[in-house]
């Protein structure tokens, strides 16, 4: 009888908290918002007239990382409970600002005193979507330098019109991404990778897997000979050895990328490192960390700790500092090269003088 009467209370109370917390907002399936919204015509006036586009391509929007992640439509829409479809729209037509700081905290901490967040007291408004887009948001880790500058930065700033002070501003725009200097305080690290010499193009973490004959999970298992978690200059010369006895010939590309934490998002005016030399000399903290980075077609990437030695080697020749990366065998021919040249001039003088008497009688001679 006892326990009839609680599997009976047990049910009662389920029923009371489904009747207090309704899962309205939760029950509505992303499928059934494609079902208006899959409409590439679907489109509505805003307040001031203009055309505003409702249309999602669900083709993208699946590989966007909120849906993978079961993210679903309402959860930033929170204001639509339910869908009435006897209705010519079966929600509200005029919906809440999404707050993404809901979610995305840590992010949202560091936007609040940012330059485009206090940009919102000129009456300007930066939202986290001017940035990231709506709904076809991705992982950036395996984009290159150029990309995250394109789908950033590139939108509303032209570099060329405030960095003249910098020198050789083009190699730095290709090769270093913009918030390793404007946001001073992220950690930061060296990208490497393999650009294929003969198709002229980067060549695919999947074709390098399966030219390495191994995967993602196996990568080090080949690589690191002496289980130290860190790929040696001897170990990347192997990898580049192994590579070219299935033909492929190529260098490892180098790029300054930051490590996407909330402090990238603490960009300010006047806070940019402008010290040439914290990346220009050979104890530069900016070049500590250096990874071959592994992209997935997700956007996410695998990096493996190279050594730093890497970057003095020939197989990283598209990544040059001035100052702070050097290739040290080139700077042992370079030495020959003087030391034998000034041996050349030293000996030959040593010759000129032992042979001044020598000299001295043939020109008598001749004379006489």
């Amino acid at each position: 009888m006892k326990r009839k009467t609680c599997l009976a209370f047990g049910v009662f109370i389920i029923l009371a908290s489904s009747l207090l917390f309704p899962p309205r907002a939760q029950a509505i399936s992303n499928d059934e918002c494609m079902e208006c919204h899959s409409d590439d015509s679907l489109e509505r006036n805003d307040s001031e007239g203009m055309k505003q586009d409702l249309y999602i391509d669900y083709n993208r929007f699946k590989f966007s990382v909120h849906n993978v992640n079961g993210i679903t439509c309402v959860d930033c829409h929170d204001d639509i409970e339910e869908l009435d479809w006897d209705s010519e729209v079966p929600h509200p037509t005029s919906l809440a600002m999404v707050h993404c700081e809901n979610c995305h905290e840590e992010e949202g901490e560091a936007y609040l005193d940012s330059v485009h967040k206090k940009a919102g007291g000129k009456g300007i408004t930066i939202p986290c979507y001017a940035c990231h887009g709506y709904h076809f948001v991705t992982h950036l880790e395996s984009d290159s330098v150029f990309e995250r500058e394109n789908k950033f930065c590139l939108k509303c700033h032209n570099p060329d019109n405030f960095h003249d002070w910098l020198p050789q501003k083009e190699t730095h725009f290709a090769f270093v991404e913009c918030a390793v200097c404007h946001a001073p305080e992220s950690p930061r690290y060296i990208s490497l990778r393999f650009y294929d010499l003969i198709s002229k193009d980067f060549l695919g973490t999947e074709a390098l897997l399966k030219a390495l004959g191994t995967d993602y999970e196996n990568f080090m298992v080949l690589l690191d000979k002496d289980k130290d978690e860190v790929i040696s200059l001897a170990e990347l010369e192997d990898m580049v050895l192994l590579l070219r006895q299935k033909d492929i010939r190529g260098t490892f590309h180098g790029e300054l990328v930051m490590k996407l934490i909330p402090s990238v998002h603490h960009v300010n005016r006047g806070g940019a490192n402008r010290e040439c030399e914290q990346c220009h000399n050979p104890q530069s903290p900016f070049f500590e960390d250096v990874y071959i980075s592994l992209n997935r077609d997700d956007g996410t990437n695998q990096l493996q700790k190279v050594e730093r030695r890497a970057l003095e080697s020939y197989y990283v020749n598209h990544f040059y500092a001035i100052g702070g990366t050097r290739v040290r065998n080139l700077d042992r021919i370079g030495l020959v090269l003087v030391i034998g040249g000034l041996s050349i001039v030293t000996g030959h003088f040593l010759v000129r003088i032992a042979t001044i008497t020598g000299r001295r009688k043939r020109r008598e001679k001749k004379t006489n």
